[in-house]
């Protein structure tokens, strides 16, 4: 697959800017499932950095636990031999700096402790390592189970994710102003440090989504990264194959 021309990215919403920084990896993103949790904002408000501005839609602030694989990860231009392939986890709400859109991420899973330790000193985030198996079964669901190693990001008990999923549907572009875009046409995320905000970005064509057929067998993710109790059940989508590039993170 041909890596994409997509640097300087340019944000897609209204009011944001670019930050016409290089970006120096590139990745592809496959078996995706994207699950989002409606959450009481002023419940949620006290877990995100007063830094930044929790965004709401409709009143509800939003928490998504997304379960993918990332292969051919490595510098932009490397050859094979130098990319990596693992499964990752990650837990994340809507934000914004200074009027522009992004995310926080609450923990990031890898099943990877050098790598995990490694992406988490460069990128300023909060990554875990983790055991992560990722199947299939004969009805091509995607079997994806996470178990985190003990860390001081695991507040109340351990932090587990095992699900099946799989695409329920034709392949669709989210439109603006919809929910579906509102959740997943995020391309810059927000860490706070005691010295300031790193902020990064990455860069893909639009998601393509399918409705997703899914079963959460077990997921501790809210209590062990001390969030509140989220109300009813997930908005899911599947996203598969697709192919992106990343910024360093630099300080604002």
């Amino acid at each position: 697959m041909s890596e994409q021309r997509t640097v300087p990215f340019r944000w897609p919403f209204t009011g944001g800017s670019a930050l016409n920084v290089p970006h120096v990896t590139s990745m592809t993103w496959r078996d995706g499932l994207f699950a989002h949790w409606r959450v009481d904002p002023e419940a949620l408000r006290p877990h995100v950095p007063g830094q930044l501005a929790l965004e709401t839609r409709n009143g509800h602030a939003w928490v998504s636990v997304l379960s993918f694989v990332l292969t051919n990860v490595g510098l932009r231009g490397s050859p094979p031999i130098m990319r990596l392939a693992f499964p990752a986890l990650t837990v994340r709400t809507y934000v914004r700096y200074r009027g522009d859109p992004g995310l926080f991420f609450f923990s990031i899973d890898i099943d990877r402790s050098l790598l995990a330790t490694a992406i988490g000193r460069a990128i300023r985030l909060p990554v875990s390592d983790a055991t992560i198996q990722v199947g299939a079964t004969a009805e091509n669901h995607v079997v994806f189970a996470s178990d985190r190693l003990q860390t001081a990001r695991t507040r109340d008990g351990p932090a587990r994710f095992a699900a099946t999923y799989r695409s329920d549907g034709p392949v669709f572009t989210a439109e603006p102003d919809t929910l579906a875009y509102w959740l997943t046409a995020r391309r810059r995320f927000y860490a706070p440090t005691g010295r300031g905000v790193l902020v990064g970005e990455i860069a893909h064509d639009p998601w393509p989504l399918q409705p997703a057929a899914v079963t959460i067998h077990e997921n501790t993710l809210f209590e062990a990264n001390g969030l509140p109790t989220p109300v009813g059940d997930p908005v899911v989508h599947y996203a598969d194959d697709l192919s992106m590039t990343g910024s360093i993170p630099r300080r604002l």
